[in-house]
């Protein structure tokens, strides 16, 4: 019996040696947790990273030799994983993220997925919005790049190619349309229906099944805004259900888009560049190539060369001289600081221009 109770005795004295260090080492790994965070928020990046986390739980899981404590230390590693990341989040609260829109847009939405913890900060215009972070009114920018129905969004392709700020995330989100109206309204008594270019284009067989007028706005959140101070039943907005509710209007009809799976890419812009990590598989190259026979053949084949897949390449005109194009192109392979430094060489001797403006992870669902 004695010898038991010696044996519990050690035991926690063990426990209580091993606490000091555990307290230690906590305090260590929650000092390494805030440079991570602040990192992020300098670079816009956000606080979860489920692949990361997934890997580091199947990784050190394996340090355990126990087989039957092993389940109990990844119930360790993940409740240390969520006090890091409510830590993270605590630091990055706060962080001005600017948008084109108001209250209940699109991009608003977004921002409000990728960082919960953001302030939203509306702007006017895609330009204003993107001027705001290069002038430090704002950390990040989240702007929309494409549109799975209506294609490339120009104008903010035209500012990363003559702007200064890097994309250093890309995301996903599926976009359904609503029509709303005011309390008074219905289908019968709507005659005209007002919403962003993009909105109209995406419900076209809608508005034409229902012989409605249209009118133009400079974002679905905005035309909300807009039918609301108008209180007129004659006249419906194509909106998010967000939007919608924020402007106090009534929902007439929900998801009117004729395609079910559009989805609107957003980026994420930043003053300073993601850097080479281990997880940043995918790049975006913007260059301009020499007025010469095959010179834009021989840029394309520079990636392949160098062992990258060529994903998307499009083509804007630059401006500074007629009929002459600057080229967005995304890639995706590992960029190290070598193979990176190599394809940037090679690009130069056939482009007169060329930058590395976007370092991402592979695309996310938000």
């Amino acid at each position: 019996m004695n010898d038991y109770k010696k044996e519990f005795q050690e035991a926690r004295g063990a426990i209580s040696e091993i606490d000091k260090e555990i307290a230690k080492l906590f305090e260590k790994r929650m000092e390494a947790a805030e440079k991570v965070a602040l990192y992020k928020k300098v670079n816009g990046i956000p606080v979860e990273d489920s692949v990361r986390e997934n890997h580091l739980i199947e990784t050190n899981s394996q340090l355990v030799n126990n087989d039957e404590i092993r389940s109990y230390y990844v119930s360790f590693l993940k409740n240390t994983m969520k006090l890091s990341k409510d830590y993270q989040h605590s630091i990055i609260d706060g962080t001005r993220v600017a948008f084109s829109g108001v209250k209940g847009a699109f991009a608003e939405i977004a921002v409000k997925r990728i960082f919960p913890d953001a302030v939203c900060v509306p702007y006017g215009d895609f330009k204003s919005a993107y001027k705001a972070v290069e002038n430090g009114e704002c950390e990040v920018a989240i702007l929309p790049i494409e549109n799975s129905f209506e294609g490339d969004v120009a104008r903010v392709m035209d500012l990363t190619y003559f702007g200064s700020l890097f994309i250093n995330g890309v995301y996903d989100m599926a976009v359904e349309q609503h029509l709303f109206s005011t309390k008074n309204a219905d289908r019968r008594t709507i005659k005209k229906v007002i919403s962003h270019p993009q909105a109209l284009g995406q419900c076209a067989d809608y508005i034409e099944e229902n012989g409605y007028e249209t009118e133009e706005s400079v974002n679905t959140a905005a035309a909300a805004k807009k039918v609301s101070e108008a209180d007129d039943n004659t006249v419906g907005v194509i909106c998010s259900l967000e939007a919608g509710n924020e402007y106090g209007l009534k929902l007439i009809d929900r998801k009117i888009n004729k395609d079910s799976t559009n989805t609107t890419r957003f980026a994420v812009f930043s003053r300073v560049p993601r850097d080479n990590t281990h997880d940043s598989n995918n790049f975006i190259v913007l260059f301009t190539v020499r007025d010469e026979a095959g010179s834009l053949s021989k840029a394309i084949s520079v990636f392949g060369e160098c062992g990258y897949n060529l994903k998307a390449l499009k083509s804007r005109p630059s401006k500074d001289v007629i009929w002459n194009y600057y080229f967005f192109l995304e890639g995706e392979g590992h960029l190290s600081a070598e193979s990176e430094a190599e394809m940037l060489s090679k690009l130069s001797e056939v482009c007169t221009n060329v930058r590395l403006v976007g370092r991402y992870p592979k695309e996310q669902i938000i």
